[in-house]
C-alpha cells in the first residue's frame, strides 16, 4: 500500500464524528455552535446523507415518532405533517448539513472499521476503508482526540431475515423492505407482508394504492395507535407566534404528553391496553377481528405502531387490505401456506421480518493495545462505555423520539470538551464500580433487541449506570448535571 493510501491527518482532530444521519449532522451543528474553535470531521460510509432516512425506500417510509420531537430544538419544523414521510426528513436533515456547515466536513465512502484508544499519547487512531470510483478500497487513518459515534444501533448491510421453508418453490418475487428495488413494480399484483411491526403497517397502506391486494400476516400482533397526520395546535401556534417559539412550545407539548402517556402504561397497563384496544375497534369497525390486534404482552414493552390518520385501518375497512395472524407452515409456489391450513397466494411476499442490531457500526475497538467486547461495557449515562476514555455514542429512546437524546448526548459532548479544555485535561472515562448490578441495556421485549442482547453494553442498577427512557429525568441529569461527578475520571 501506498504512503498516501497510509497518511494520516495533518494534525489530530478535536472530535472525529461517525455517521451523517440525523445525530452525526446534529453532533456536528452543536460541535459548530458551541466549540467553534474545534476541528472536526464526519466519516459516512454511504454516498449521501441522511442515514436510515437515505437508506429505506420502500413505499411509504415514514418517521413513527412526531416531527417536533424528532426535529432539533434549534432547527423549527415547518412541514404541515407531523408524521413525516423519509424524502421529507432527509430535507430536513440536508438543511440543517448546509445551515450548519457540516456539509463542508462530510467525507463520504469512508467505512470506520476499527479505532484504537493510546493513553501515552491520549489520542484515537480510527482506520476507514475508502471506497473510489470503482468500489476499490483503500485505507485511511485519522488521529482525533474524541469520537463520537452516531452510526445507529442496527446493520446497513443485512436485516433481520430469518429463512423460511420450501422458499425456493415460490414462483413470485421475495422482497426485504431494508434493500428494496427501485423497478419493483406490485400493480395489479398481490401482495404479502410478513411482519407486524413499525415497517409492516407502513407498507400495506402504502401499496394498497397500486396493488390488487395487501395482507399482512403476522405470526402475534402489535399495539397500533392512530395518530393525526397534522398537528392542530401547532398550525395554529405557528400563525400567531414567531416559529422558533411555536416550535418549542409544540415540542414540550409532545414531550410531556408523551411522559404523561408512557407512565400511565407502565402504572395501569390493563387500563392502557383496554383504552388502545377500544380505540383500534373504533376504528376497524365489526368486520374485523379484534385478535389481529391484540397482543399478549403489556402496551410498551415494545414499541407502538402509529399510523397516521388510520390510514391501515381505512384499508382494512374498504377491503383493499386484510390481516391475517398465524403461523409459516411453508412457501408454496402459489404464495404461503398456514400452520391452520389455509394457502396466501402471492405474487410478491414481502419479508418486513426486522432489524438486524449491531454495536457502534461493527467497529473494531482496542485500548491500550487491548481488545473491546462492547457487551461486556456498562453505559454510563446512557452516552459513554465503562472503561473506554473519550468516546460518546449516541443512542436515543425507545418510547419517544431519537433525537430528544441525541440533542442531549452531543450537548454534553460539547460540555464535557470545554471542561477538559478548561482544567487542563486529556482524558475522560467512567470507570465500574464492581458493586454495580447488571442490567438489560434496554427492557424491552421486541425481537431485535432480544437478538441482540450479548452485543449491547448493560446497565447499572443505579446512577448514573443506568439508562432512563425518560427525557426529563435525561435533561437535568445530563444537561444540568455535574460533569465532574466522582465516577467521570479525567487526567
Amino acid at each position: 500500500m501506498s504512503r498516501t493510501q497510509q497518511q494520516f491527518q495533518p494534525s489530530p482532530l478535536d472530535v472525529l464524528i461517525i455517521g451523517a444521519g440525523l445525530s452525526g449532522i446534529g453532533a456536528a451543528s452543536a460541535l459548530t455552535e458551541k466549540c467553534p474553535d474545534k476541528r472536526y470531521l464526519i466519516l459516512e460510509r454511504r454516498e449521501a446523507i441522511g442515514g436510515t432516512w437515505d437508506l429505506f425506500r420502500y413505499p411509504g417510509i415514514r418517521s413513527d415518532s412526531d416531527m417536533y420531537t424528532l426535529s432539533y430544538s434549534y432547527k423549527p419544523w415547518t412541514n404541515r405533517k407531523a408524521i413525516a414521510d423519509g424524502p421529507n426528513i432527509k430535507r430536513y436533515i440536508e438543511e440543517m448539513a448546509e445551515e450548519s456547515g457540516a456539509i463542508h466536513t462530510i467525507r463520504f465512502r469512508h467505512r470506520v472499521v476499527s479505532a484504537s484508544w493510546s493513553s501515552t499519547d491520549a489520542l484515537w487512531t480510527v482506520t476507514a476503508m475508502v471506497a473510489d470510483d470503482d468500489g476499490n478500497e483503500h485505507e485511511q487513518h485519522y488521529q482525533t482526540r474524541f469520537i463520537s459515534s452516531c452510526s445507529g444501533y442496527y446493520s446497513y448491510d443485512e436485516g433481520h431475515r430469518p429463512t423460511f421453508p420450501n422458499e425456493d418453490a415460490f414462483e413470485g418475487q421475495i422482497v426485504h423492505p431494508q434493500f428494496w428495488p427501485e423497478d419493483l413494480d406490485y400493480s395489479g399484483k398481490r401482495v404479502v407482508v410478513i411482519g407486524s411491526g413499525a415497517t409492516a403497517v407502513t407498507l400495506v397502506p402504502a401499496m394498497t394504492e397500486k396493488a390488487a391486494h395487501v395482507t399482512m400476516l403476522q405470526r402475534s400482533p402489535s399495539y397500533v395507535v392512530s395518530r393525526p397526520q397534522t398537528d392542530g395546535i401547532a398550525q395554529s401556534l405557528q400563525k400567531v407566534l414567531p416559529l422558533p417559539l411555536a416550535h418549542g412550545l409544540t415540542r414540550w407539548k409532545n414531550v410531556l404528553l408523551g411522559s404523561f402517556f408512557y407512565d400511565i402504561a407502565r402504572r395501569k397497563p390493563e387500563m392502557f391496553r383496554q383504552r388502545l384496544l377500544n380505540m383500534v375497534k373504533t376504528q376497524v369497525g365489526s368486520d374485523v377481528d379484534m385478535k389481529h390486534f391484540s397482543p399478549s404482552y403489556k402496551p410498551w414493552d415494545q414499541r407502538l405502531c402509529a399510523v397516521p390518520d388510520g390510514d391501515l385501518f381505512h384499508d382494512l375497512r374498504a377491503g383493499r387490505a386484510s390481516i391475517v395472524t398465524d403461523t409459516i407452515e411453508r412457501f408454496t409456489p402459489r404464495g404461503i401456506l398456514l400452520s391452520s391450513g389455509e394457502e396466501l397466494e402471492a405474487d410478491i411476499i414481502i419479508t418486513a421480518t426486522g432489524l438486524k442490531l449491531n454495536a457502534l457500526g461493527d467497529v473494531a475497538l482496542t485500548v491500550d493495545g487491548e481488545p473491546v467486547a462492547f457487551g461486556d461495557c456498562m453505559s454510563y449515562k446512557g452516552m459513554m462505555l465503562s472503561g473506554i476514555p473519550n468516546m460518546i455514542v449516541t443512542f436515543g429512546y425507545t418510547n419517544a423520539s431519537w433525537t430528544l437524546k441525541a440533542e442531549l448526548t452531543s450537548n454534553y459532548t460539547c460540555r464535557l470538551i470545554r471542561h477538559m479544555d478548561r482544567k487542563g485535561y486529556r482524558m475522560a472515562v467512567a470507570y465500574r464500580d464492581p458493586s454495580v448490578g447488571v442490567m438489560p441495556f434496554l427492557d424491552f421485549t421486541s425481537g431485535y433487541v432480544q437478538r441482540a442482547t450479548d452485543i449491547l453494553p448493560k446497565q447499572g442498577d443505579r446512577a448514573p449506570w443506568q439508562v432512563h427512557q425518560n427525557y426529563l429525568k435525561d435533561k437535568l441529569a445530563i444537561q444540568y448535571g455535574r460533569i465532574d461527578d466522582s465516577v467521570m475520571q479525567f487526567r
